[in-house]
């Protein structure tokens, strides 16, 4: 079993960000296109991230990110209450919070804030996580998938799942519940799309005929492939997802946005200005953003 988390970025100190009137986004004495946007932001109220929304919002700045997207956890609605797991996502009771939270903050920020939610797709409750959705007016809802039939396959706690388990069978059941999560048509954004590598437990079998049923089915419900950063921090030291798959969903004329997975001020932006440059070599020349569910592109 390989090593488990590697160390994140240190903090940098605040700087006054340039920010252009373009689509283009630049740091001071910069004189390229850095980060564009940073879709995937958390906040302490999910249990397990640090520092104050103003903290993120800073950073941000700091590093000329024009906009930003959270999407902190949503709560854990398909386990029962005597079952939820301690500071693995936000209460239910905080949710309202969390939203008048973000909206406060985005009314005086200099930077885009947009309001999303990262939930998770757990097969069978389909029903319950659109009812409760349907109260808040989220400008974008990330999928994930965290859970494989029960078993918490990202969970340090939980690593010993890898060991009675058929590696293979694992990445099969992880892109069959993906492509699931994507056709319930309840969510713009798809995260990590391979965050089954995590752990660095790699497949024997040849993944190339899972990405092609993954890329057609993102593109039979219509959304969005984050490149998101958080790999880099992780012992699959690679973004999620891999150049292999992030072509594949280029072949398929699949959008993509970014997100750094933030969940410290500091990490805010970490990452994304390798993740811009992989986009770029993969073929593609904008990001997708969202307002009020509705996608929109930044040149890049």
């Amino acid at each position: 079993m390989r090593g488990i988390v590697a160390a994140a970025s240190s903090a940098h100190g605040r700087q006054k960000p340039t920010l252009q009137k373009s689509g283009s986004i630049s740091v001071r004495g910069a004189d390229k296109i850095l980060i564009p946007a940073d879709n995937h932001l958390h906040t302490k109220l999910c249990g397990h991230a640090a520092g104050e929304i103003d903290e993120y919002l800073d950073r941000a700045a700091a590093l000329g990110i024009r906009e930003v997207g959270f999407a902190d956890h949503f709560p854990l609605y398909f386990l029962p209450p005597d079952k939820m797991i301690p500071d693995y996502a936000m209460d239910e009771s905080k949710l309202p919070a969390y939203v008048n939270m973000v909206k406060e903050n985005a009314a005086v920020s200099p930077i885009n804030v947009k309001l999303g939610i990262e939930a998770d797709f757990v097969p069978g409750h389909e029903e319950e996580l659109e009812r409760l959705l349907a109260p808040y007016q989220f400008d974008f809802i990330t999928g994930s998938v965290h859970f494989i039939d029960g078993w918490g396959f990202d969970n340090s706690a939980e690593l010993e799942g890898y060991s009675s388990r058929n590696i293979d069978g694992i990445y099969e059941r992880y892109f069959f519940l993906l492509q699931q999560a994507a056709l319930t048509g309840l969510f713009d954004i798809m995260a990590h799309p391979d965050l089954v590598k995590k752990f660095n437990f790699r497949p024997a079998c040849d993944l190339r005929p899972l990405y092609e049923e993954t890329a057609r089915a993102f593109k039979r419900a219509g959304v969005c492939v984050e490149v998101n950063t958080a790999g880099l921090r992780y012992p699959a030291k690679e973004v999620y997802p891999g150049p292999e798959l992030l072509e594949v969903f280029h072949r398929h004329g699949l959008p993509v946005t970014i997100g750094s997975d933030a969940h410290r001020p500091e990490d805010v932006g970490f990452g994304l200005i390798e993740a811009v440059k992989l986009i770029r070599n993969i073929g593609y020349r904008e990001i997708a953003t969202f307002s009020g569910r509705k996608i929109k592109y930044i040149k890049i």
